[in-house]
C-alpha cells in the first residue's frame, strides 16, 4: 500500500498516512482535525539487488578486480590454438 503525505492547513504539521490506492484522500488532520492537503512526492527510488540482475550491477571494486583477474587467467589457458583441419588432412594423406 502506498504512503501518502499530507499537510495540515491549520496546525501546519506534515504527516504520512498509509492508504490503499482506492481509498479517498484524508480531509481532516490526525493531530488537530483541521483541513488537510495531500502533497505530491517523488516517491521512493527502486533499487534492484540480488540474483537475477546483470552481473555488473552494484559490484564493489574488489569484486570487479577479482573477476577481471579470473577472466584473464581463463583466456590465457584457452589461447592454445587447436589443430586446424588442414593439418589433420595432411597427416592423414601421409599415413595412407
Amino acid at each position: 500500500m502506498p504512503t501518502y503525505q499530507y499537510k495540515c492547513l491549520k496546525c501546519k504539521k506534515d504527516f504520512e498516512f498509509i492508504q490503499k490506492m482506492v481509498d479517498p484522500p484524508l480531509t481532516e488532520c490526525i493531530h488537530c482535525t483541521g483541513k488537510v492537503k495531500r502533497l505530491i512526492s517523488a516517491g521512493a527510488g527502486i533499487i534492484f539487488k540480488g540474483s537475477g540482475f546483470y552481473c555488473t550491477d552494484y559490484r564493489s571494486d574488489s569484486y570487479k578486480k577479482e573477476a577481471e583477474r579470473e577472466s584473464k587467467s581463463n583466456t590465457s589457458s584457452t589461447e592454445k590454438s587447436p589443430k586446424k583441419s588442414n593439418d589433420i588432412k595432411k597427416k592423414e594423406k601421409t599415413t595412407n
